[in-house]
């Protein structure tokens, strides 16, 4: 073929028409006309000479060449955008765009602070922050849409090759409880106080509860000896849950900072047990790093941990092969994750 078959606004439509389902849904998600979108899959369709949808069905269903095709359209419209970023990036942060993501908890109590701060340094540049799970961030960040992240579970296997894993900081859970419990009063409580409380924990099959989960069994508490009295969808219904005394729950440090001074729940300590998970920062780095993303990591990441790290290096070794970055240490002073904008992690 002399001339390429598509153009970037058929790959545009076809990417739209999977996602949405239907022509009329896609044609709205792009402010264009049903007849305009029907048109243009009939003329790729004609021009690659092979039919792109099923149309037997209620629902528009790709057919096989239709999903070879949306696999590669998807890479390029990803390369197409990281193109323009990267051109974007000669005016030096005079504008541009900063894709940050995160897992639920980091996203929720973290970033936020991190974005804050970034976007007072430079607030010509747009920042946008998307919260998902580990395994659906972590393919953002391989597919380049999601220029770096910060989360809190395990990469899925098939990435961790590809993607530079660099363990951030440590994320302290903290058992809390009413602050009229028995226990409140007790400097710490016994390992085996635990299988006796009334537990108050996220749905069973969501990531965090997972995360959560497998700490605890890490730290030696047996998960399923735990009375689960309760299970919720948020963080924030949990810790409204603990405050009107319904049970006690574990959650990150870094959710309960406002709660813990305004002495509206009690951070209980358990003897001989502290419970963490290692917090990590991960990117592509076969991919263009762009100058706002370059900032954030090298301005904005050091302040919330006492770790020095060097990503550019730590971008060459993996690139040459080298192997996995070294365990992640505490934050700053040996306090709490997310205490402050300037020594807080989660």
């Amino acid at each position: 073929m002399s001339d390429l078959p598509f153009t970037l606004d058929q790959l545009r439509i076809l990417k739209a028409i999977a996602a949405e389902g239907s022509f009329k849904r896609a044609a709205d998600s792009l402010y264009v006309s049903q007849p305009a979108v029907s048109l243009q899959v009939q003329n790729l369709e004609r021009q690659l000479d092979v039919p792109l949808f099923d149309r037997g069905g209620r629902r528009a269903q790709l057919t096989e060449a239709g999903h070879l095709l949306l696999e590669y359209g998807d890479r390029i419209l990803s390369l197409c955008q990281e193109t323009c970023r990267a051109i974007e990036d000669l005016q030096k942060l005079q504008g541009g765009t900063l894709i940050v993501g995160a897992s639920q908890t980091t996203g929720t109590y973290l970033l936020p602070r991190m974005i804050g701060l970034f976007r007072q340094r430079y607030p010509d540049v747009a920042v946008q922050l998307h919260v998902h799970s580990t395994r659906r961030t972590s393919w953002s960040v391989g597919n380049g849409q999601i220029d770096l992240a910060i989360i809190g579970g395990e990469v899925p296997p098939e990435l961790q090759d590809s993607l530079e894993i660099i363990p951030y900081a440590e994320d302290e859970l903290a058992l809390i409880m009413p602050v009229f419990h028995p226990l409140a009063s007790s400097q710490a409580i016994q390992r085996e106080d635990l299988y006796k409380l009334k537990f108050i924990s996220l749905d069973s099959q969501s990531t965090i509860r997972k995360v959560i989960d497998q700490v605890l069994t890490r730290c030696g508490i047996e998960t399923r000896r735990l009375r689960i009295e309760m299970e919720l969808n948020s963080i924030e219904a949990i810790k409204n849950a603990v405050q009107s005394g319904l049970g006690v729950a574990f959650v990150s440090i870094s959710a309960i900072e406002k709660e813990l001074q305004m002495g509206v729940i009690h951070r209980a300590k358990i003897d001989s047990v502290v419970v963490k998970r290692t917090l990590s920062v991960i990117f592509n780095p076969n991919r263009y790093r762009s100058t706002a993303a370059g900032a954030f990591t090298k301005e904005i990441l050091p302040q919330f941990t006492n770790r020095d790290i060097d990503f550019d290096q730590r971008s060459d070794r993996k690139k040459n092969g080298a192997g996995q970055s070294a365990p992640a240490k505490s934050p700053a002073n040996g306090k709490p994750i997310a205490q402050n904008p300037v020594e807080e992690s989660n």
